[in-house]
């Protein structure tokens, strides 16, 4: 990834408006991969297949018909699925070969789901579910919850209560689910694919990929004294002992009492007998 982030990035991220293109963002991370990228052609592609379910649909449709004609084009017709195979696999994160492979993940599935879907009047948005993006959607009386990467299903409280119970284990109330629908900024949203995508690095060992996508969070995120300490331990894997004693010695200042304080000072005093060794 480059090592700046985009400034058109940045730039959506701040705005409030309601309109803000998740999956126009979703393309400036891939940039970071693909400097070559034209956003504006993965667009088209976009506005192309909602076209088709526009001039397709009969007027006056409602929500449930035309959430029904979205789930046929994209996950019957067009085949988009979930690629169960190579789930840690970078491009998952990056919405233009999501666009060409047909295959993602829940975050990137779901933001080409609100992208179809807004362009045809839905009020879709994006939910940061624990373990598991999904989409929401007001009706009448209510909301309904989609699941993209499981081909536009929709999730009933007792589902999303099952799915936590799963994932955090014990019980789980219907006042903690619904505490938890709440829709995600476009901030939140980018900067979950970019700890996925440095996830996926590290994971690989591609340290120097690992490393564009936390300071890209850090630009996101200042305040996230977390990914200061984890740049730290990528800078000590790659031998770089000043850049991380410094990142570590930053997020002992930041959060003196965390609970990894004490392994993060001895780390310290490893990086400056190190660091002295350079000298």
């Amino acid at each position: 990834m480059a090592p700046q982030i985009p400034a058109r990035l940045r730039e959506i991220v701040d705005a409030t408006a309601e309109s803000v293109c998740l999956a126009e963002a979703a393309l400036q991370v891939a940039k970071g991969e693909y400097p070559e990228l034209d956003p504006a052609f993965c667009l088209g592609q976009i506005e192309a297949w909602a076209e088709r379910i526009r001039s397709g649909r009969r007027s006056g449709a409602g929500v449930p018909e035309v959430i029904g004609a979205m789930n046929f084009l994209l996950f019957q017709e067009l085949g988009f699925r979930a690629d169960t195979e190579n789930y840690y696999d970078p491009r998952n994160n990056f919405l233009n070969d999501v666009l060409e492979r047909r295959r993602g993940i829940p975050i990137t599935l779901s933001v080409l789901y609100i992208a179809v879907g807004r362009r045809l009047g839905l009020d879709l948005k994006g939910v940061s579910f624990p373990g598991h993006f999904l989409v929401k959607c007001p009706v009448d009386g209510g909301v309904v919850v989609i699941d993209p990467y499981y081909g536009g299903i929709t999730l009933s409280l007792e589902d999303l209560q099952q799915r936590l119970r799963e994932f955090r284990g014990g019980e789980v109330s219907r006042a903690i689910v619904s505490e938890l629908l709440v829709a995600a900024s476009p901030r939140e949203v980018m900067v979950r694919m970019l700890r996925n995508l440095k996830g996926n690095y590290l994971r690989e060992q591609r340290l120097t990929r690992a490393l564009a996508a936390i300071d890209w969070i850090m630009a996101l995120v200042p305040a996230e004294t977390d990914e200061l300490r984890d740049r730290g331990l990528v800078f000590q894997e790659l031998e770089c002992f000043r850049a991380a004693l410094t990142d570590f010695e930053h997020y002992l200042k930041a959060s003196p009492a965390a609970p990894d304080a004490e392994a993060i000072r001895s780390r310290v005093v490893e990086m400056r007998k190190a660091a002295a060794r350079l000298n």
